[in-house]
């Protein structure tokens, strides 16, 4: 399934019953009176978070969503029916944002959670509604209201415990697949992830979600390589995998290169707190491996992990390090493995 992490949608609630003007004929019946039903209500547009959902690939092909207009009013005393409401479905993570793509409306965490994006217009009242002692024949009646419509932007942010952040080829797939069931391709050439990843990792028992990114070049704040639109699905991180090649020309400079990228990007990135681990020990010398670690330690100002993610060695020690910073509550459900996804009422709310 194709990738898909922002999505341009137009939403409109549907518009109110209008009121009906009538007045009951019957034989037999001198003064019938007034008998105009009231019109329906339109339907609410809602956004619900689904689970088995992990891309916005489904408003790829659609882009328009327009609930059911309210049912006009009839004789009778005969009332209009209320206009279905239509769901938007959306993976754990989402979030709306208005059109300028900067006001944010809504942000969905949890499965189950639903939020009323736009609401149905009211239905007008029919003239039934408006007779008393000293209006015997009202001739009035009130149209429905309109609903709302506008465009929105939703934009998805991988919910993650743990993220990984390097320059392309730094090992981060490898080091997915090592740890973790996920499959991602692995090439020795950069930009051989094209999408995040996600993979879910056990560490000592303790189960957490981790995410791989694109890796990032120098410049990708100003859309250099595949740029930084990815570095939003590590937002929600508590914790970040700062991985540096060992084979690389520098390590020091390898690393604040990436440091430098997420700075500029912002969304605190720069705050979490962060894991160093010097990847592919295994391919370097030891005299070359100790000026790239030594390299790192002065860049970084902690001492680095030493790792290599195609044999194994260090890794299991940078996994119990991911998980003590997590601690025992994942910000993610989907690492809960013995846990049950928080049930759902199927119930539409109008």
């Amino acid at each position: 399934m194709k990738f898909l992490d922002e999505a341009k949608v137009y939403i409109r609630s549907g518009d109110g019953g209008n009121g009906c003007v009538a007045f009951r004929r019957e034989k037999f019946i001198e003064f019938g009176g007034p008998s105009g039903g009231n019109g329906g209500r339109g339907g609410n547009v809602i956004i619900e978070v689904a689970d088995g959902l992990n891309t916005l690939i489904d408003y790829r092909y659609q882009q328009h969503f327009k609930a059911q207009k309210g049912e006009n009013g009839m004789g009778s005393d005969r009332h209009g029916a209320n206009g279905k409401a239509i769901v938007l479905k959306v993976p754990v993570g989402t979030q709306i944002f208005d059109e300028d793509r900067e006001t944010l409306i809504h942000d969905f965490t949890k499965v189950g959670e639903k939020f009323v994006l736009a609401e149905g217009g009211n239905g007008g009242f029919g003239n039934a509604h408006f007779k008393s002692s000293t209006n015997r024949a009202p001739r009035n009646a009130n149209p429905g209201q309109p609903g709302e419509e506008r465009w929105i932007w939703l934009r998805l942010k991988l919910i993650a415990d743990a993220g990984l952040v390097g320059l392309p080829n730094a090992g981060k797939s490898t080091f997915l697949a090592a740890v973790s069931a996920a499959r991602p391709k692995i090439a020795d050439y950069p930009f051989t992830t094209l999408h995040p990843q996600l993979g879910v990792v056990n560490a000592d028992g303790r189960e957490f979600v981790l995410a791989d990114i694109p890796g990032l070049i120098e410049g990708a704040h100003e859309g250099a390589g595949l740029g930084d639109r990815f570095l939003g699905h590590v937002e929600r991180c508590r914790v970040l995998l700062h991985l540096v090649d060992a084979t690389c020309e520098h390590a020091g400079k390898a690393y604040k290169t990436v440091r430098k990228e997420l700075d500029a990007y912002g969304g605190q990135l720069t705050d979490k707190i962060e894991i160093v681990a010097l990847n592919k020990i295994d391919a370097v010398e030891p005299d070359e491996l100790k000026k790239q670690k030594d390299r790192l330690k002065r860049a970084a100002k902690k001492t680095p992990l030493l790792l290599a993610g195609a044999t194994g060695q260090g890794v299991k020690e940078a996994l119990r390090a991911l998980a003590d910073v997590i601690g025992e509550s994942p910000v993610s459900s989907k690492a809960k493995s013995a846990a049950e996804a928080e049930p759902w009422s199927v119930d539409v709310e109008r």
